[in-house]
Parts: C-alpha cells; sequence; structure tokens
C-alpha cells in the first residue's frame, strides 16, 4: 500500500513540475499596442498623460508610469494615438514638445529637418506648446506621483522629438470651471 501512495505522490510531483516548465526561448506574449492604448484610453481622465517619445527616454521609477514599446516610427504612432484622443468622448490632449527640437540642426542629426517638417504638418491646427526638456520632466514628476502615465516608446532615435500630452476634460473647461467658482463663492457670502 506504501508503494502504491508513493507511486501516484511521485507521479503527482512529476506532473506538476512538467506543467510547470518554462520555454527560455518563448518571448513573453505582449497585447497589440493599439488596443492596450484603448482600454487604457477608458481610464485615463483629466491629469492623466500620455507620452510618445523616441527610444532612449528613460524608464523611471515611479510607480504612476506604465511602459510599452512599439516597433515603429514616432510621428506614426503619434498620428495614430491623436486620432484616439480626438475620437474619445472624454479627453482632449494639451500638447509639449521640447524646445531644443528647434535648435538642432541637420548638421548635427541627419533627418532632423524632414522629422520638424513631418511633425509640423501632423501637429498643424493643435497648440503645441514648448519647454525646455528639464520642465517637461518636473511636470511630469510632480503629476507621476498622484496620477497614472503612460508611455509609449517607439523606435525613433532622433533626439529631443518626444511628445507629451496632458490629458484634459474634453466636455468641462477653464471657462466653465471659472464660472462655476465664482457661483459657489457669491453664494457661500450670502
Amino acid at each position: 500500500m506504501r508503494i502504491l501512495y508513493f507511486s501516484l505522490f511521485t507521479a503527482c510531483i512529476i506532473c506538476m513540475t512538467a506543467s510547470c516548465k518554462i520555454e527560455k526561448n518563448s518571448p513573453p506574449v505582449q497585447a497589440d499596442w493599439k488596443e492596450v492604448l484603448q482600454n487604457d484610453l477608458n481610464l485615463l481622465g483629466h491629469r492623466n498623460w500620455i507620452l510618445v517619445v523616441d527610444k532612449a527616454f528613460p524608464e523611471q521609477s515611479s510607480p504612476g508610469m506604465k511602459y510599452f514599446y512599439v516597433e515603429q516610427d514616432l510621428l506614426s504612432t503619434l498620428d495614430y494615438v491623436l486620432e484616439a484622443l480626438d475620437s474619445s468622448s472624454h479627453v482632449k490632449p494639451v500638447i509639449y514638445q521640447d524646445r531644443e527640437l528647434s535648435y538642432i540642426s541637420e548638421a548635427q542629426v541627419k533627418g532632423i529637418e524632414q522629422f520638424r517638417s513631418d511633425a509640423t504638418r501632423l501637429l498643424e491646427g493643435r497648440a503645441v506648446q514648448t519647454l525646455l526638456h528639464e520642465e517637461v520632466f518636473k511636470m511630469l514628476d510632480e503629476s507621476s506621483s498622484l496620477f497614472r502615465v503612460l508611455v509609449i516608446k517607439t523606435s525613433c532615435t532622433l533626439p529631443y522629438t518626444s511628445v507629451f500630452m496632458q490629458l484634459d476634460c474634453s466636455y468641462w473647461g477653464p471657462e466653465n470651471e471659472r464660472v462655476l467658482r465664482e457661483m459657489m463663492e457669491d453664494s457661500s457670502q450670502i
């Protein structure tokens, strides 16, 4: 009887161990980045950020930062993200670019003039604010301690080409907020 129990026990251990076998050569399964964006976009709101960045953008240690890499160029990725934001019913982007981008010459970085031209065309009609790279990082540091930041890293290897989008509410703007606050203050004085 002991031999039977020992045999069954050994067979169970072998089965469990075999089912836990790890394939070292198989890469982890990743969801399609567009699907991830669409799912996350439903959760993101006012004060969250979406960044479409170049390949050298650093992975930060803040727990509010979520990263994923897409093997495609920055501008086509940005175009898709902007279309997704334009289609959303609840958020719109406040767009920032690095001020340094305007000062890099074609002699310094081959392809930078074409990138700037294509980016200008893609962002045409949108308000784009430029800030020094370090100023953007300060804003991200402050925000990521309280709010999620979705970072989409691309295969782009041109410096200072990242685009930073702080999300704002699309159905309630600053003017609405100002009027509301005035009404609240007026009613508290009565």
